[in-house]
């Protein structure tokens, strides 16, 4: 009996001995990590530990974004059959575009989107002082700009490219929207459900 309580006061000791090291080491590991991550000089200039993640996703690319913005405002217009709206809104994507930063990409790219750009300022410019018919012959070429310059870059966004088959005496018309609903920007109250979505972009 005397033999078993001596081996079991030994076992307690060793236990004891054995968890107070480790505890110490734990102990001494969490400060070596912690004294590491305050000796660390953190640049949170790209906003990587801010909680509003999605809010940041939202700005990246700013200027194709604000473009993008314009562009389904201008495009809501044209569903809803206004006329002087989408003359407005061709004004405000006109300056949008002119004022599309190239500079963060290069060679090809760079000059593969001044071209879109250019153009697209043309047809958003001709929006802008058109009758709402010659405004839907514009908007089909401009969302083809658009498709093109979101191809190089990207969007933070989920957006939907939509295909109307009877525009433009059945050559067809694409445009692109935030909803994956339909709602057809070349023939408005007409045919406002004409169309499909051809594919999900992002």
């Amino acid at each position: 009996m005397r033999k078993l309580q001596l081996g079991l006061r030994v076992v307690t000791i060793a236990f004891v001995t054995l968890t107070a090291v480790s505890c110490k080491d734990a102990k001494t590991d969490k400060n070596v990590k912690t004294e590491h991550h305050s000796d660390m000089k953190h640049d949170n200039s790209d906003g990587h530990h801010n909680d509003n993640k999605k809010e940041m996703t939202m700005t990246e690319n700013s200027t194709s974004q604000a473009v993008l913005k314009d562009y389904f405002s201008l495009k809501d217009a044209l569903v809803a059959d206004d006329n002087e709206k989408a003359k407005n809104l061709g004004g405000t994507l006109a300056k949008s575009l002119k004022a599309f930063d190239t500079s963060k990409h290069s060679g090809d790219k760079q000059s593969e989107l001044k071209d879109i750009i250019e153009d697209a300022t043309e047809h958003a410019e001709h929006i802008s002082e058109s009758d709402i018919a010659h405004q839907r012959e514009h908007f089909k070429v401009l969302s083809k700009d658009m498709v093109d310059m979101v191809a190089i870059t990207g969007t933070s966004m989920k957006i939907y490219e939509q295909f109307c088959p009877m525009y433009d005496n059945n050559k067809g018309g694409a445009w692109l929207s935030m909803n994956k609903e339909i709602k057809n920007p070349y023939f408005g109250a007409k045919m406002l459900k004409c169309g499909k979505v051809q594919r999900e972009i992002n």
